[in-house]
């Protein structure tokens, strides 16, 4: 059975004035509601609201607690959000049933990755790559905020982001479905000599700590770019960026 579809799994919040504007701006984006906080006047608010209206998307009025709990973010909100359709988020059940059992696919998989940034560049790296999903686990990743979006160039919104509960519940759905998954660590062998499956997952791991202690029973094995020149390892993202691009090159 697919996980049960939840509004995270299906759109993005951004929110503060800037991030809003651009949304309601940008045409092939899809945004399904604007809510704005009670008693919010002025210029910038008068032009999203006009925006919103010669677009046709509903515009919701909500208290400043409530649109700082939707928001995620007490400090950045300015009292205004909006979610926006992310056509291609799905829960890691509902992937799975669409791919069909024979099919190949590549996926990435962020074990607790923490910076927003690194969240971003990686969601870029595979979308250009066209690999089939990246894992983002509802807890322990960062939600994909403006944030998120900025760091991709605006690309999070069309990622193939796959959503679980927690990272360990996806790789599980990931292996029960025929999916192979290695870890990128130092010490592996060289993710460049392997002989990767057709179904394959590689687990990023945490900035600081790599892979987690309750990720690494779910691994079939652990591969490592190679590195020379005394340099020891790359950041979370760069490594995503060869990671991506190499799944790709094996296709």
């Amino acid at each position: 059975m697919p996980d049960p579809r939840s509004p995270k799994d299906t759109f993005i919040t951004v929110y503060g004035r800037k991030p809003v504007q651009e949304a309601l701006d940008d045409p092939d984006l899809r945004v399904d509601k604007v809510i704005v906080a009670d008693g919010l006047r002025g210029e910038p608010v008068r032009t999203i609201l006009d925006a919103a209206r010669s677009r046709g998307v509903q515009v919701q009025r909500a208290s400043a607690h409530r649109v700082k709990v939707l928001a995620g973010n007490g400090r950045h909100d300015q009292g205004v959000l909006a979610d926006v359709v992310a056509p291609r988020m799905a829960p890691v059940g509902e992937f799975l049933d669409e791919l069909g059992p024979d099919a190949p696919a590549a996926v990435l998989v962020l074990d607790r990755v923490t910076n927003p940034s690194n969240v971003g560049m990686i969601l870029r790296s595979a979308t250009a790559a066209g690999l089939d999903g990246v894992l983002l686990p509802r807890r322990g990743v960062p939600a994909i905020d403006p944030l998120v979006v900025k760091a991709s160039a605006g690309v999070a919104f069309r990622a193939p982001v796959l959503r679980s509960g927690t990272v360990e519940e996806g790789c599980a759905a990931l292996r029960e479905a025929g999916f192979t998954l290695y870890g990128l660590d130092a010490g592996g062998s060289s993710l460049l000599d392997a002989a990767l499956p057709e179904r394959v997952v590689l687990v990023l791991g945490n900035e600081t700590d790599g892979l987690s202690e309750t990720v690494r029973p779910y691994l079939d094995g652990v591969l490592a770019i190679p590195m020379h020149g005394g340099v020891e390892s790359l950041g979370v993202a760069s490594a995503g960026a060869v990671a991506s691009f190499e799944l790709a090159r094996r296709r």
